[in-house]
């Protein structure tokens, strides 16, 4: 399970979100939109990006980046790339903020010292989701983004106590709705190897009801609907399969055969 495809999917779904993180937010917060941008010389592709709206008082920039491994160069791709960005696109926004997401302090690179005066700035935000304590205790946003380190047992116990919430508190950020879809997208991204039916008796919800499995037949229809492109149906089915459909959902919407898609999932 790759966590920081996890937290992309997250945010391009809700991005206000990430701003539940954030020590500073906009003040047009609930409006900003999140997408990958690409940025030439040489072709690169950032993946956190929060773009302000057009009529935003402040056009403020934020990068983001998820980090659940250990990468030596990680400042030095990030500020390269962000800094670059802003030299593509100079008239386009007055002010950026950075984001750095890890799982753990353990994943700093050894030498930060070539960074210190970015990384220590006003502009630029670290944040260790194990630090962050108990899930019982955080933001329900926050809460949820700290699903993504919980071991298997503990997902499902604290998945289950922040659906208990969701039904009970006074919801404003986020719809109740919307924060199920995040629970159902993170449960389906850990438990892949289970079934739609293990999935929904072991959370207690619907998958056919969420947003999520409702995009993956919607995709997988269109998908399905395209000739010619079998090599592509194939690369789908077990990100289809992860999102809670069955094998034979899959096959009838790519328009494939039980075998091609039980191959394709192993």
């Amino acid at each position: 399970m790759r966590r920081d495809a996890i937290f992309y999917a997250i945010f391009k779904r809700v991005p206000g979100l990430f701003f539940e993180l954030v020590e500073q937010p906009p003040a047009e917060a609930s409006n900003y939109r999140f997408e990958s941008v690409e940025v030439k010389e040489p072709t690169f592709r950032i993946d956190g990006v929060f773009l302000p709206p057009p009529d935003a008082t402040s056009q403020m920039i934020f990068f983001a980046e998820v980090q659940f491994q250990r990468d030596e160069l990680l400042y030095h791709r990030f500020f390269s790339e962000s800094m670059l960005y802003m030299y593509r696109n100079p008239s386009l926004y007055d002010d950026w903020y950075g984001v750095i997401i890890l799982q753990s302090r353990s994943l700093e690179p050894e030498n930060t010292t070539i960074h210190r005066s970015l990384l220590n700035s006003s502009q630029v935000q670290r944040i260790y989701l194990d630090e962050l304590g108990s899930p019982d205790e955080q933001k329900l946003g926050i809460s949820l983004m700290q699903l993504t380190i919980a071991s298997e047992t503990q997902m499902v116990q604290e998945a289950k106590r922040l659906i208990e919430r969701v039904q009970q508190e006074q919801i404003t950020v986020l719809a109740k709705e919307e924060i199920i879809d995040v629970i159902t997208t993170i449960a389906v991204y850990k438990f892949a190897n289970l079934s739609r039916e293990e999935v929904e008796a072991m959370l207690g919800v619907k998958l056919e009801e969420t947003r999520v499995y409702q995009e993956a037949k919607q995709e997988g229809r269109e998908e399905g609907r395209k000739e010619g492109r079998e090599e592509v149906k194939l690369e789908l089915v077990p990100q289809f399969l992860a999102r809670g459909m069955s094998m034979e959902e899959v096959a009838q919407l790519l328009n494939l055969t039980i075998e091609q898609v039980r191959l394709a999932a192993e």
